[in-house]
């Protein structure tokens, strides 16, 4: 019951078609890994994929994220937003915070973010513990959420809505 409530809620909550509600991660909620605020209103301008990463299941949708990557999409167009769920696992934050430098080095054009009060989670209303896969267009209106594990047709609608949208 309380899991038909909670995804009853989300779809309240994040409707695909429309603009979510705006969200700016004070300074004790979350920041950029490179130490600056982080608002949704960065999510404009480019086709934006955004992951909201528990990093417990990290490598739960590698496949996927492979195959993005694989598509080279202009970057000037598209880009990838990491959220990284903080509070959402037993590693400590000393280490988190060293896999994510390491990876904002290594992916340079992508932005992370750290939240740290599961802002996303209770604002948005996105699957806590889980990993949940957002695409927005050009203006921020949400064209597809799913949080779990994605299928291979989850992926080829992602990235035929990219392509659509990238125009």
């Amino acid at each position: 019951m309380i899991s038909f409530i909670a995804s009853f809620l989300t779809a309240l909550i994040l409707t695909v078609g429309s603009v979510p509600p705006f969200i700016e991660l004070s300074k004790d909620e979350g920041k950029l890994v490179n130490g600056g605020k982080f608002s949704t209103e960065m999510i404009k301008n480019k086709v934006y994929l955004v992951l909201y990463v528990d990093p417990d299941v990290r490598n739960k949708n590698d496949k996927f994220v492979n195959k993005i990557k694989e598509q080279n999409f202009d970057k000037s167009k598209f880009g990838s937003i990491v959220i990284i769920n903080m509070s959402a696992t037993w590693l400590p934050n000393f280490v988190l915070n060293k896999i994510l430098k390491k990876k904002q080095k290594e992916f340079p054009d992508t932005i992370y973010v750290k939240d740290f009060k599961k802002v996303f989670v209770k604002k948005w209303g996105l699957k806590d513990d889980d990993y949940n896969v957002l695409l927005f267009d050009k203006n921020g209106k949400l064209l597809f959420y799913k949080s779990g594990k994605l299928t291979d047709k989850d992926t080829e609608k992602v990235i035929s809505l990219v392509k659509e949208n990238l125009k």
